[in-house]
């Protein structure tokens, strides 16, 4: 079932929003309430959640508030990785949920939280057993990042590249999965933190690694899933054979269904982190996936 809906995925992150097109993210917060309003319409008690915020910004949801946005959702979402790019150590997290709880009195999740293993697979066993230690009956929700790592061939959601020396590469070991589908050490401690764990696994256009991501979901006992549906994806051609696969494959966990990525077409730059030519047209595509799997 799906649990809740994320409107964008890092907005206050270049690699997902532009917001240099956009000074002040006046032009996202008109398009997350046009969203927001789209989603009440189809299914009224069906949380809304801002897209999880990367770095974790009390400015920035200062700046929400203050356009609107805080009241148009019912949960603020945070991100962070201290061990592999935020510039705060992993102990300083219960700073950081206070930062946030300072400002807003909306629920609080952390939608994406994780441990690379670019330099030792003992440092991500370390970090996930810390996390829960320190996050554990803090926030209502809690998102590893993430079940598998990024496959090498495929290029990382993000403005690096090789310019950033190693933060390029981390993306590529997220997982509690290798590429190949065999587990790492932090692996064999998952299930002892789940249910309160969940998982925020992104599925890409007819990934391969469906099926078998849903097998380990319920063999590690995950109740909670992120992911996410592309709006660019829908441009694509068969798009709802694969948006219908990936829904019904999904179907026995609490899902948080993230709506970004602006289709090329539709940008006011032909790219996924653009604001979009007309914002009524995001907010049209998620009334309409609401419309369909929720």
């Amino acid at each position: 079932m799906i649990e809740a809906v994320m409107i964008w995925n890092e907005p206050n992150n270049l690699s997902h929003w532009d917001f240099q097109m956009d000074p002040g993210w006046k032009q996202f917060a008109t398009m997350t309430k046009m969203a927001a309003s789209a989603i009440r319409a189809e299914r009224p008690s069906l949380p809304k959640v801002l897209g999880g915020i990367s770095p974790i910004d009390p400015n920035f949801i200062k700046t929400m508030a203050s356009e609107g946005v805080v009241d148009a959702v019912d949960v603020i979402a945070v991100h962070g990785f201290p061990l592999d790019w935020n510039h705060w150590q992993i102990h300083e997290w219960p700073d950081k949920i206070a930062e946030i709880r300072a400002v807003t009195d909306r629920r609080l999740w952390v939608s994406e939280v994780g441990v690379s293993t670019f330099g030792a697979e003992e440092v991500q066993e370390f970090g996930l057993l810390r996390t829960a230690e320190l996050l554990r009956g803090k926030v209502e929700r809690i998102h590893w990042y993430s079940l598998y790592d990024l496959p090498r061939a495929w290029p990382a959601t993000t403005r690096h590249r090789e310019a950033e020396g190693s933060s390029y590469y981390r993306h590529f070991y997220m997982g509690l999965l290798r590429e190949d589908g065999t587990p790492k050490r932090a692996l064999k401690h998952f299930h002892t933190l789940t249910p309160d764990l969940g998982i925020c696994q992104w599925f890409h256009f007819e990934d391969h690694r469906l099926e078998p991501a849903v097998k380990w979901l319920k063999e590690l006992g995950v109740k909670h899933l992120r992911t996410g549906l592309s709006w660019a994806d829908s441009h694509r051609p068969d798009w709802e054979r694969w948006f219908d696969k990936q829904m019904k494959a999904l179907e026995g966990f609490e899902t948080t269904i993230t709506f970004c990525f602006t289709p090329g077409s539709r940008g006011q730059r032909d790219d996924h982190t653009s604001p979009p030519k007309d914002p009524a047209e995001f907010a049209d595509f998620c009334a309409r996936m609401v419309r369909r799997y929720a």
